[in-house]
């Protein structure tokens, strides 16, 4: 018998991490749209953009005005993604209440994402954390490619217990664990959180960021589970990918994540038959299928 948790959450980030890579521009009119959509079907907690450069993201060129133009609803969370103090003060100006702030557990990178060592991009995002906290804004704190890294292979878990810790010790509540490149197994998975879990303690959430690069994203979903973890990411779709990672393809699907666990008897919430317009609509917005398998499921066979 698998021993899994009754609910889970849920952050659906095809507007942040699904769009990212995307050639296509898409409106503010159109994220309005594809947001209420999500949010229609159950999903409590949405990632709508990153407070990113637009020279290195222009599919997040919008993301201030597109949250200023958000609708309060209750029930659900929008949060975006700050790399750094400058995304931080446009994240405040517009009313950002949960952010996601993250370094890279990989030297490499962490170079070709932000163009700083490890350590520097610690020594930039401790602070920009702690500004945000005295803001009162909710800040979870994210270590990217802790399960590997698409340049460098195996990252030591040493290290990204080492950022998990100096996160806690800033007073961070919600540390997600990312496998940025895809290159995570339902084992990595399981040690690397079960060991983060006993070093943090209780007063920390672990929450796991998921990539299907290679096939195994549910099945590293079920190992997450498998160790008490209640809060993963996903994507209407599988869209998503790291513009700065060879070969790195979508999130899990959101769809597909819901059905899976609804099946073993883990509530998220969130009705899996009304994301399937959606992730057709972002199909056909996008112009090709995409790596989702419900959405391509006829619901009522």
């Amino acid at each position: 018998m698998l021993n899994l948790p009754k609910t889970v959450l849920i952050e659906d980030e095809a507007l942040r991490d699904g769009l990212q890579n995307e050639k296509r521009l898409f409106s503010v009119a159109e994220k309005l749209e594809l947001v209420a959509a999500i949010a229609d079907a159950g999903v409590r907690r949405i990632q709508v953009g990153s407070f990113v450069s637009p020279r290195w993201a222009p599919q997040m060129a919008n993301t201030d005005e597109l949250f200023a133009a958000l609708p309060p609803r209750e029930g659900v969370v929008y949060s975006g993604l700050v790399l750094n103090a400058a995304g931080l003060d446009r994240a405040l100006a517009v009313g950002a209440r949960h952010l996601s702030i993250s370094v890279s557990a990989s030297e490499t990178h962490s170079r070709k994402n932000t163009n700083k060592s490890v350590d520097a991009a610690l020594a930039d995002i401790l602070p920009t954390i702690e500004r945000a906290l005295a803001a009162g804004v909710a800040v979870r704190a994210g270590v990217q490619s802790a399960l590997g890294c698409g340049y460098e292979g195996d990252v030591d878990p040493a290290q990204a217990l080492r950022i998990a810790r100096l996160y806690r010790d800033a007073g961070v509540r919600e540390i997600n664990i990312a496998d940025t490149a895809g290159l995570a197994d339902p084992q990595r998975v399981h040690r690397l959180v079960t060991l983060l879990r006993e070093a943090l303690g209780d007063e920390v959430t672990l929450s796991l960021h998921l990539h299907d690069t290679r096939g195994l994203g549910l099945a590293n979903m079920l190992a997450g589970l498998q160790a008490g973890v209640t809060v993963f990411d996903a994507a209407v779709g599988g869209l998503g990918g790291c513009p700065f990672i060879p070969a790195a393809t979508g999130n899990i699907a959101t769809e597909d994540a819901v059905f899976a666990l609804e099946r073993m008897g883990v509530a998220t919430g969130i009705d899996w038959t009304k994301l399937q317009p959606v992730a057709l609509r972002l199909a056909g917005l996008v112009g090709r299928k995409l790596p989702s398998r419900m959405a391509y499921i006829d619901a009522a066979a």
